[in-house]
């Protein structure tokens, strides 16, 4: 039986998968592109928006479609694919002349590529490490939310010695090139590859599963807890990647902060971002679901209640709020492939993740075009925080009714 590479080995996947999905994280940093880009196109919040929303909107639709084209194409082709779109998009993107033609080549093309090669680490991880695919996915996505503590600083001093052009023309070139080297080695084990001889087998009444095998076993869509999970994830996404949107310009208008600072105060957020990851993952695997997020909920609380509370526009305040919502945008991308993992087919995991993230489609399309909308009518962002603070109460009442009864079930199941 094949066991290479060696039980430690193993380990360089979760390596490359992070440097992967440090590139494609970049995403998260569209805020520093944004001022420069209001003032040399003439426009405003709303539409400075629409590509980092147009990206995400992408991501999330192609992430589902890829779920089902990796067992086929394997993770290299599906990864290079990827890698050569991202690059493409950015590159594209340095030479639009509007915001229209900048959503389309970052949005769409960029974007795209994000949502292609996004599903391959975590798959490869989940594959590697039949022992730890919690750890091992929520290790691997370490990337994607660290992505902006090195890109928004580098992006800001290219930015100014370059222009915002010139910037998104050799982050493209950078990134296709690391991608497309690693494309060449990742890859999936063979077939009947285990860790180690002593790897224990665990029976399908696992503690790990909290639903018994004959709930796992029905199709996604007709499994009543894939409609809790999608609903907790679109919340606590659109919550997240709406903050995510406005962090620059929120520390620069209600804050004062130069844009310098603004682009660090991003890099801080991002470490609580990444940080989250393997926390949430660790915790997803241990604790009851609604438990995990309803916890997650209740930190969005405490950040929406800081922002909203006098006095408004205390620096703290600004880093306190806005770590915790990337803190838990971060949890809920680590708790939804874990909890994926346990309450549906492990066989399957690519193609029913594909599925529940297409809540994190919903969420980036909601999300980023209200809190564009709030700014632009309204004449302030404070105002995005009730809206947050109401659909935190909203996902704890969903986790308590819904992820909570599957629980009961669980219990129920056990006793058959």
């Amino acid at each position: 039986m094949y066991r290479q590479p060696a039980y430690g080995g193993r380990w360089l996947f979760i390596l490359l998968g992070l440097l992967v999905l440090l590139c494609l994280g970049t995403v998260y940093s569209w805020s520093i592109f944004r001022k420069p880009l209001e003032t040399e196109l003439g426009i405003g919040a709303s539409e400075s928006l629409l590509p980092y929303t147009v990206a995400l909107v992408f991501y999330a639709t192609l992430m589902p479609i890829t779920g089902f084209v990796i067992p086929r194409w394997g993770s290299r082709r599906v990864l290079a694919l990827g890698g050569s779109l991202v690059g493409l998009g950015y590159g594209l993107a340095s030479f639009a002349p509007s915001i229209g033609w900048i959503a389309l080549c970052y949005g769409v093309i960029a974007g795209s590529g994000v949502g292609i090669a996004y599903g391959v680490p975590m798959a490869v991880a989940a594959r590697w490490f039949p022992d730890r695919k919690g750890l091992a996915v929520g290790s691997t996505i370490i990337g994607f939310g660290l992505s902006p503590l090195l890109t928004a600083p580098l992006a800001n001093c290219l930015i100014e010695a370059l222009g915002a052009r010139p910037t998104l023309l050799i982050l493209g070139i950078l990134f296709a090139a690391v991608i497309l080297g690693i494309a060449t080695q990742l890859r999936f084990p063979p077939p009947d590859w285990i860790p180690s001889p002593s790897f224990p087998r665990k029976s399908t009444d696992s503690p790990d599963h909290p639903l018994p095998a004959s709930r796992r076993s029905l199709p996604l869509l007709r499994n009543p807890s894939f409609y809790g999970l999608w609903i907790c994830y679109a919340i606590g996404t659109l919550i997240g990647l709406s903050a995510i949107g406005i962090s620059g310009p929120v520390g620069e208008e209600l804050i004062g902060l130069d844009p310098t600072a603004a682009a660090n105060s991003v890099a801080l957020f991002a470490i609580f971002n990444g940080l989250s990851r393997p926390l949430f993952g660790w915790l997803a695997d241990r604790l009851h679901p609604h438990q995990v997020t309803t916890g997650s909920y209740g930190l969005i609380l405490l950040a929406c209640g800081l922002m909203l509370l006098p006095p408004q526009g205390s620096l703290l305040a600004y880093w306190v709020t806005f770590s915790l919502l990337w803190f838990c945008l971060g949890g809920w991308l680590a708790m939804a492939p874990a909890l994926t993992l346990r309450l549906f087919d492990p066989e399957r995991y690519a193609q029913n993740y594909g599925i529940v993230f297409t809540a994190y489609g919903v969420g980036a399309l909601v999300g980023t075009m209200i809190a564009g909308q709030i700014r632009d009518r309204l004449g302030s962002y404070s105002y995005t925080f009730y809206g947050m603070a109401a659909l935190a109460v909203v996902g704890i009442w969903v986790a308590n009714a819904f992820l909570k009864e599957k629980r009961k079930l669980t219990r129920q199941g056990s006793h058959k």
